[in-house]
């Protein structure tokens, strides 16, 4: 059993609370760290677990540690641990700059210990099901429109929201980046609210991501299309779609969807499927194989490398929202 700490207690730093809580097996919860005095005593009184005075403190008693605090605390707070030789997992986005993240990564190759980063849509047991129907997709559509909640409007919606989607679909496109291009605009906050970005690959897969804060209903939805394949992925109701193109053999069935392709192609019939998915939780399922590449010695699901790579090309995509918006007179379109 692995001593773990949990760096942040604010909303989603109480859910892994709660979650390690429920894997007695797995980890030991020796405490948390939050200086934010209303956190804190909200953490205290839900789950009656002791509270740290300083990081240094709760460091010298784990194994590993949980970094969920805001995002301008995850560099110093990981570093802090690997030079402690304590394990790492942090949430996403893995630090705030790329020059963060590559002295990170320095760190923890010095360090051998492994870090782990919080793309938790890749424990999604929707996401988890299709991966054995992917092969090589040369198209996808991206839709994560939430609610406004004005937590965590002090970052772009790419940093928000996006980067769950770009983590996807680098896990997916076995390829490099070849252009990118976008558009966005702030409507309540500071910063984007709303984003769209396209995404080409040197392989030609194509990928169209649009994430939004400022939406009327929930949204998490990803399709992939693939040679006589669509692939569909409610992220948000753990569902999963399958339409599959097949040849034609003989006389149709009644109840077949069938393709007349023209003369002299052979006609394809569809084939859909809509298979079950467990119902799991998948920051419960991250935390578990953040477990596992430590006991085991393994490479994590979401290794340090592909937080880092998210990074970038969400970088790259505020780089081109930095672009100034065109603006018309009242009299021209």
């Amino acid at each position: 059993m692995l001593k773990i700490g949990v760096l942040g207690a604010g909303h989603l730093g109480k859910i892994h609370i709660k979650l390690i809580l429920e894997l007695p097996s797995v980890f030991e919860l020796v405490g948390f760290f939050d200086p934010n005095d209303t956190h804190a005593q909200e953490a205290i009184d839900l789950f009656g677990i002791r509270r740290f005075d300083s990081l240094d403190s709760i460091l010298n008693e784990i194994d590993c540690v949980d970094i969920v605090t805001p995002t301008p605390a995850h560099f110093d707070a990981a570093v802090a641990a690997i030079r402690k030789s304590i394990h790492v997992f942090v949430e996403k986005p893995i630090t705030q700059t790329i020059e963060e993240g590559n002295s990170l990564l320095k760190l923890a190759h010095e360090a051998a210990i492994k870090v782990q980063v919080g793309h938790v849509e890749r424990f999604n047991p929707a996401f988890q099901k299709a991966l054995t129907h992917l092969q090589n997709p040369m198209f996808i559509e991206i839709h994560r429109l939430a609610q406004f909640n004005p937590r965590g409007t002090d970052v772009p919606v790419v940093l928000d929201l996006m980067i769950h989607d770009l983590d996807i679909i680098l896990s997916v496109v076995k390829s490099d980046v070849k252009r990118i291009s976008a558009s966005g605009v702030a409507v309540v906050s500071d910063t984007h609210d709303i984003a769209n970005a396209r995404i080409e690959f040197n392989n030609g897969c194509v990928a169209n991501l649009t994430a939004s804060r400022i939406s009327l209903k929930n949204m998490r939805k990803t399709r992939f299309f693939q040679k006589d394949n669509y692939i569909s992925v409610d992220f948000l109701n753990k569902k999963l779609d399958l339409l599959k193109l097949e040849d034609l053999d003989g006389e149709a069935d009644p109840f077949d969807v069938v393709f007349e392709l023209g003369k002299g192609k052979k006609s394809k019939k569809i084939i859909f499927d809509q298979p079950e998915i467990d119902n799991s939780n998948a920051i419960k399922e991250e935390l578990i194989a953040f477990h596992r590449a430590i006991t085991e010695n393994l490479t994590p699901i979401v290794s340090i490398e592909d937080g880092l790579r998210a990074l970038e090309v969400a970088n790259q995509i505020l780089d081109k929202l930095k672009t100034p918006n065109m603006v018309f007179s009242d009299n021209k379109i």
